[in-house]
């Protein structure tokens, strides 16, 4: 396998592997009633009431939250529904560069800024809605978790538009099979 193969399907995988980890968070935002209702069984099944109470306390104070809002104000919820539609649509942008990197590596750093934006939101809109400390640390380690992946794909698209300009006098780009 040439270089140039070798870093396109190291690209490809680490874009699979990121546009699946942003559907699932995305399609978890629309059952979130549900999700909080199995996750409280789940921790109380785990004992955490008696090892984290903080945590149950907070996971029952959403459930509550949400449970109130579905009962009295469902069309709250219907937020939740456009994050989800959101995350599924910022997913699709990725099929760019899994066609042609280079040409669309744009993408990759838009994926960048997106992640990096995450800590100053949670930082500065966790207080504001009072959510604690350490759940707005949770919150941006899915902006330095997201980053990974696509500074790796950054890194390899680089190479390879080097690799690409290279082997074209003149240094045009060449489209990615």
């Amino acid at each position: 396998m040439s270089d140039r193969a070798a870093l396109l399907k190291g690209i490809r995988v680490w874009l699979v592997f990121f546009v699946v980890c942003l559907v699932l968070s995305g399609a978890t935002a629309f059952p979130l009633v549900h999700e909080l209702r199995w996750t409280e069984e789940a921790l109380r099944t785990l004992g955490t009431p008696e090892h984290l109470p903080g945590l149950m306390e907070w996971i029952e104070r959403v459930r509550d939250g949400l449970d109130t809002a579905d009962a009295e104000h469902p069309f709250l919820l219907y937020g939740t529904d456009w994050l989800a539609f959101a995350h599924l649509v910022i997913a699709v942008a990725f099929l760019g560069p899994y066609r042609d990197p280079v040409r669309n590596v744009w993408v990759v750093e838009f994926g960048l800024i997106a992640c990096a934006g995450v800590i100053p939101l949670a930082l500065i809109c966790g207080p504001v809605r009072g959510i604690p400390f350490w759940w707005s640390v949770s919150d941006m380690a899915f902006g330095v978790f997201g980053a990974i992946p696509l500074y790796l794909v950054r890194k390899r698209i680089k190479r390879l538009e080097a690799l690409t300009e290279a082997a074209v006098p003149g240094g045009a780009a060449v489209p990615a099979q």
